[in-house]
């Protein structure tokens, strides 16, 4: 069973989709080869629900960003790799023979070009084995979190079987003997072992694109805790697609579950939200995150609550939308899991006075459940009052505007407490809104 986040999570901190600008994956996708890409894509639909397997991840991730190491191939070579291994059966050394044979006599009655293409291609595989076979023999002899797979790697190439690659190093042309006997070897006799290699090369190319994004980005490795710990500590964190952000620190754990967040308009609170939604997904994939330091309790799952759209094929106002997607949030809690829950502007979609009782009653009910933690949004100031009188479970935070003047200037540095800040009139001024519209007024009239 692996961490779970459903399509609105996902779509809310625009972390799938490889083609979609500034998400998550794209980010990371870095890899060479299409079996990579494919790990990669596994990778993001399926993060870890273990501790010691995120922790293993991690750690391999991790000891790739210490090394100076360039993925040894080209998009074409692997491909070239991953296209001969894949075509052909040679089920005998005798069906080898005949194929290849056949070839030669037909280059030799008709000038066909499939011999020398043949020939040509399994010089071009002994090239890259052997380069890779050196390039593998280059890594520091060390225990490390990847040791395991480079022991694997390597004990494919001592294979008695294989020991005839190393003297056919820089290899242009090949009798026709050794045509038929590495054509055979290559594509029957050791074609299992070399899909398995081929399989630890793709996996190789994630960890060290994925390990060179971290390092460039300069990101930091989670550490994951047992769930049974139910706690996260998360120093400097901020949006991975955010250049120059401003870091924040985040302590939550069972007796201050909560994190009731108030601040104005364009203060930082949803991008705070999503960055810490996405420290959490990618810790749970043993993925790089982006902050100074982060020690966390593996969890079941994540639900956010940021961009929920009407719906109007099915007659939902914005209103019933929200309350909807509280309803699936409040079954899975309900279901006794351990989530992480994110929910920006509760209840926006209707009037202050039910927006405040309803934000007071779902918040304080959700608290409750102390084997999940929440993170709250709101602009109505008044909650948070209300529940710091009857609750000792939250953590009131926000994140400040300061005015220059007439202007509002944000630090994006999260404060203990609760805001007092109320600008939405002076931004709209600012804007000139008003003036505009009395202009265009005046000129109907």
């Amino acid at each position: 069973m692996s961490f779970f986040a459903d399509k609105q999570t996902l779509d809310d901190l625009n972390i799938p989709g490889r083609q979609r600008n500034n998400s998550i994956a794209r980010l990371f996708d870095t890899v060479v080869t299409s079996g990579g890409r494919k790990l990669l894509d596994s990778m993001f639909q399926r993060p870890l629900s273990n501790a010691a397997e995120i922790n293993n991840q991690s750690s391999i991730f991790n000891y790739f960003a210490r090394q100076s190491i360039t993925f040894p191939f080209t998009a074409d070579e692997f491909g070239i790799m991953e296209d001969y291994l894949s075509s052909g059966q040679r089920s005998s050394l005798a069906a080898s023979i005949v194929n290849v044979v056949s070839k030669k006599v037909l280059q030799i009655a008709v000038q066909d070009k499939e011999y020398v293409q043949l020939n040509t291609t399994v010089c071009q595989i002994i090239g890259l084995l052997n380069k890779f076979y050196v390039f593998v023999n280059q890594f520091p002899n060390e225990q490390s979190a990847y040791k395991e797979q480079l022991d694997s790697i390597k004990n494919i190439f001592a294979d008695a079987g294989l020991k005839w690659l190393q003297n056919e190093t820089d290899v242009k042309r090949l009798s026709l003997v050794k045509l038929i006997r590495y054509d055979y070897l290559l594509r029957a006799d050791f074609k299992e072992r070399l899909q398995e290699l081929i399989e630890m090369i793709s996996l190789l190319d994630v960890y060290i694109a994925v390990s060179a994004v971290g390092k460039r980005k300069g990101f930091c490795y989670a550490y994951a805790l047992p769930d049974s710990r139910n706690t996260i500590t998360v120093a400097g964190i901020y949006h991975p697609m955010v250049e120059s952000a401003i870091g924040n620190t985040l302590v939550m754990h069972q007796d201050c579950n909560v994190l009731f967040l108030t601040g104005a308009n364009m203060a930082g609170k949803s991008t705070l939200m999503k960055s810490f939604g996405i420290a959490i997904y990618l810790a749970h994939m043993g993925f790089p995150v982006a902050a100074n330091h982060m020690e966390f309790s593996v969890k079941d799952g994540l639900y956010s609550s940021i961009n929920v759209p009407d719906n109007l094929s099915m007659g939902y106002s914005h209103f019933y939308a929200e309350v909807l997607r509280v309803k699936t949030v409040a079954q899975e809690v309900a279901a006794d899991k351990n989530l992480i829950v994110i929910f920006d502007e509760l209840f926006k979609g209707t009037n202050v006075k039910d927006a405040y009782d309803a934000t007071l009653a779902i918040t304080g009910a959700f608290s409750e459940n102390r084997n999940c933690l929440f993170v709250i949004s709101t602009h109505i100031i008044e909650v948070g009052e209300t529940l710091r009188k009857q609750y000792r479970n939250f953590r009131f935070a926000y994140l400040p505007t300061k005015m220059d003047g007439s202007i509002p200037r944000y630090t994006y540095q999260l404060k203990d407490g609760i805001t007092s800040d109320r600008h939405g009139m002076m931004i709209i001024e600012n804007e000139g809104v008003l003036d505009l519209i009395r202009s265009k007024t005046k000129s109907i009239k």
